[in-house]
């Protein structure tokens, strides 16, 4: 339960824009497909997981592909991946404080998103997050709850009726979707399935690491039926008029009422984020630290604490206002760090256990067989999957940046500068 709260967050948001521009028919197609793609990847590390005990972060992970400076850029990946989903947080709270404020106020909108970097850097100081599974699942009903507020109030509205009272619903995308705009709807279903980077720390805390199976199995089918629910719901009754996050498709009453519930995951899920890469960091400064300073209670070690979390809230609300627009920013964290930490690691890491010479290495060795293992149907069919998972995810990173850049670019033309009042 803990893994699918900690999954299911703004994802889920952006899906029924995503079928706005894709159509209902390759919009579900696209989100099964990823979906049971994830379900394989995650089931890799697993695996890797059960033959490499030592390893506990997709940092560690590098390592065994690509040695020391492997690990160090995988963990500056994970860093800026988790700094930019913090963005995103900001990004919602801004939107949820201009909702509940009304359409009436005339606070910029920069000034809102500084509310939520403050807020947040607040919460973030405190060293220990207690009960972290008990608010991984306040998080996780909020979000739900939001949702579901939200279908209801587009079921009862039904903006993409017409004067007759039919729904106006597209199977297939809209002639006037640009390949930027479909690539960048197509990232944000990636998005949505990229929580790959923290299954490692997932299993380090199971008792049984063998169970892992089971856990992975009840995440994929409940966070892909939400998705699809939720994407397919909000889609019909709101049409291309679908706002992006969702929640933002109802009217103003219902709007209200859906991001004050959706508040608790927008600053819980924020905060938890915050935390671990504050974490991360500050365990890699002071573990080598001879006066184990890392475990005191002294200025010195509370100080760093709080200067991390200053700095990567910082640049994280410096983030939100570069990309102000939601949509935007959610598609380019699933082109830039999803791709690779969802799909392409995950290849490279099944070719790293099957083709391996060296238990610790497969750098600059060429490939043997590994101990019985013979060719047959099945592993030559998993060779070809896992070489087009790391060419899908290198895809996905060249042609899913390029678009979401354009489509930034664009939308900057309308909104104009950076750190100016317009959010959403």
């Amino acid at each position: 339960m803990l893994m699918v709260a900690e999954t299911v967050s703004l994802g889920i948001l952006a899906l029924p824009s995503s079928l706005a521009a894709l159509g209902l028919i390759l919009g579900i197609l696209l989100l099964v497909f990823f979906g049971a793609l994830a379900t394989y990847t995650g089931f890799v590390i697993g695996q890797v997981r059960l033959r490499h005990e030592h390893i506990h972060s997709m940092a560690d992970a590098g390592a065994l592909l690509f040695g020391r400076i492997g690990k160090e850029m995988v963990m500056a990946g994970q860093i800026v991946f988790v700094v930019f989903i913090m963005g995103a947080h900001l990004i919602s709270f801004g939107v949820a404080l201009d909702a509940l404020i009304g359409p009436s106020h005339t606070i910029c909108g920069v000034v809102l998103l500084f509310a939520g970097f403050l807020l947040s850097f607040i919460l973030t100081i405190p060293r220990t997050l207690r009960h972290m599974s008990y608010q991984s699942i306040a998080s996780f009903l909020s979000i739900i709850a939001a949702v579901v507020t939200t279908m209801i109030a587009v079921g009862i509205q039904r903006p993409s009726a017409s004067p007759s009272g039919a729904l106006q619903v597209r199977l297939w995308p809209r002639e006037d979707v640009s390949f930027a705009q479909a690539f960048n709807a197509v990232c944000n279903i990636v998005f949505a399935y990229a929580a790959h980077v923290a299954f490692f720390t997932f299993i380090s805390e199971l008792k049984d690491p063998r169970e892992f199976p089971k856990a992975l199995a009840f995440l994929q089918i409940s966070d892909t039926s939400m998705y699809m629910v939720t994407a397919v719901v909000v889609y019909i009754f709101a049409g291309d008029g679908v706002a992006n996050p969702a929640l933002n498709s109802a009217s103003d009453h219902w709007r209200r009422v859906a991001f004050g519930v959706a508040l608790p995951t927008i600053v819980i899920a924020g905060v938890i984020n915050g935390h671990i890469v504050v974490k991360w960091m500050y365990v890699r400064l002071l573990r080598d630290s001879k006066e184990d300073v890392m475990h005191q209670k002294t200025l010195k070690a509370r100080g760093i604490w709080i200067g991390l979390a200053f700095v990567f809230w910082l640049v994280a609300w410096l983030i939100s206002e570069v990309i102000p627009i939601f949509g935007d920013l959610i598609g380019l964290t699933g082109a830039l760090f999803g791709s690779w930490f969802t799909f392409g690691l995950q290849g490279m890491l099944w070719l790293m256990m099957n083709y391996e010479t060296d238990p610790k290495s497969w750098r600059g060795v060429g490939f043997r067989k590994r101990g019985g293992w013979t060719w047959g149907w099945r592993k030559g069919f998993l060779t070809v999957l896992n070489v087009c998972n790391v060419l899908m995810g290198a895809a996905i990173f060249v042609v899913g940046t390029t678009s979401s850049s354009m489509i930034i670019r664009e939308h900057a033309k309308v909104a104009g500068r950076p750190f100016n009042c317009k959010i959403g």
